[in-house]
């Protein structure tokens, strides 16, 4: 698909430069280059400016508040004006912090650290994307997807002791067995499945009221995506798809999926819906996904922006599914 990289966190052309992650020297010398800067994270929420929350505050090198890191920085790769790491201070405690507002389905609250300059505060990702560069937005997903592997992955999985960071945060290590041991990505179907005019769309258990998506699910061992497509949507609605094809890709941190955007056609109507998968789905006509949209619609509520399935329904809506 011509469009296929304007998704969300679809790419900017950023050089990894992943031949310097096995290079102390090299590290070094580019942590005290005067062109490189940090990008920081807490909790999975990356630094912004509070009167422009779709550009990640950059940091030089020598700031105070990045002596509160709780590892090694990640090096991210190679920008124009010099290299970026990614610095994670989650370990920090903020006053009065509202746990409810953490948890909810869209943390809308905002944090302050008071080293930091006061127009400057952690926002949740998954609140800004829409408003990020494509730059911005692969160097926040980076960061959040390996920082949240590591949180996970602490152990070696061959001998269960503790592995330490290594390659800058690109590989852990076991000092016990000498295992080596890579950031993980889960392949995630996520389809465009359409009879005649109508688009089919589900919602899962505790969304938001009138909230729909596309329906999607994990792709298994030994699974073609194409297969994924045709049994996730049996399991969950038991609607039979015939021809499926890839349409776009997104890198989505929540926690660490790669989602496989496709359309498939569907080869039958009525829905049953599996309750341990899905609350509710339905078939959805062009005229009223139009209507949502605009927010309209008296039950959907609008696609959320910078999510693939946002960005599938309105291509579709558009003609531009190819």
């Amino acid at each position: 698909m011509k469009h296929a990289e304007t998704v969300t966190f679809g790419g900017s052309g950023l050089d990894r430069f992943a031949h310097l992650r096995g290079d102390a020297q090299g590290l070094s010398k580019a942590k005290q280059s005067a062109g490189t800067t940090a990008i920081l994270l807490w909790r999975g929420k990356p630094l912004v400016h509070a009167e422009d929350r779709g550009t990640l505050v950059r940091l030089p090198m020598d700031h105070v508040v990045l002596k509160e890191a709780i590892s090694e920085p990640i090096y991210l790769g190679r920008e124009d004006s010099g290299d970026c790491f990614a610095y994670d201070i989650s370990n920090w405690t903020p006053d009065a912090l509202d746990s409810d507002a953490l948890d909810s389905f869209l943390d809308r609250s905002e944090q302050h650290h008071p080293l930091l300059d006061a127009g400057q505060v952690f926002c949740e990702l998954r609140g800004i994307m829409p408003e990020l560069s494509a730059r911005d937005a692969e160097l926040a997903a980076t960061a959040k997807a390996v920082f949240g592997w590591h949180r996970s992955h602490r152990f070696c999985a061959l001998c269960g002791e503790q592995s330490v960071m290594a390659m800058a945060g690109w590989q852990r290590d076991c000092p016990s067995c000498g295992g080596h041991h890579f950031p993980r990505t889960d392949p995630v179907v996520i389809m465009l499945i359409t009879r005649g005019n109508n688009v089919l769309m589900g919602r899962s258990p505790g969304w938001p009221e009138g909230m729909y998506s596309l329906l999607a699910g994990f792709v298994e061992p030994g699974e073609t995506l194409e297969a994924a497509v045709r049994r996730e949507v049996v399991e969950e609605a038991n609607i039979k798809v015939g021809d499926v094809e890839y349409v776009a890709s997104q890198p989505w941190a929540f926690p660490s999926s790669l989602m496989f955007g496709c359309r498939g056609e569907a080869l039958s109507e009525e829905i049953t819906v599996d309750p341990a998968e899905l609350e509710d789905a339905m078939w959805v006509s062009r005229e009223e996904m139009m209507q949502a949209f605009t927010g309209q619609h008296p039950v959907l509520k609008p696609a959320r922006k910078g999510a693939i399935a946002h960005f599938l329904l309105r291509n579709w809506l558009a003609d531009r599914i190819d």
